[in-house]
């Protein structure tokens, strides 16, 4: 029964990276064309900080399945060397996704507030 947990559970661990990877690419590139149309367009700073933003929500669904695999991991390790690498890791992605959650969070709080005129007129 172990031996099926174990073989599940490294299956899944890859899969879940994978997942991870393919979104941090794909919100990359996404962020890089993005950036590239937008650069040098008027009133670019309201645009590029959206950018930033959808950007950073990507990044925080994938630093959140990456912890998602270290966790799987570290409840199959059998060596405390794993345990503790692993676990240095997820301590590190945790406190990144923390921090970058809470930036996402104080710039939607003051999109909020302050609405930009392009923004302000559109939905008037």
């Amino acid at each position: 029964m172990r031996y099926w947990l174990v073989y599940l559970s490294e299956r899944a661990i890859v899969l879940i990276d994978l997942m991870a990877l393919l979104l941090i690419m794909w919100a990359t590139v996404e962020a890089c064309i993005a950036i590239a149309r937008n650069a040098f367009a008027p009133g670019s700073n309201q645009v590029l900080r959206a950018i930033w933003l959808r950007y950073a929500r990507w990044l925080v669904a994938a630093l959140s399945l990456q912890l998602a695999a270290d966790i799987i991991e570290t409840s199959i390790s059998t060596n405390w060397e794993t345990i503790v690498r692993v676990g240095s890791i997820a301590v590190i992605r945790t406190f990144l996704n923390y921090f970058l959650d809470h930036d996402v969070d104080a710039i939607r709080a003051r999109q909020h507030k302050h609405p930009s005129p392009a923004v302000a007129s559109r939905d008037s």
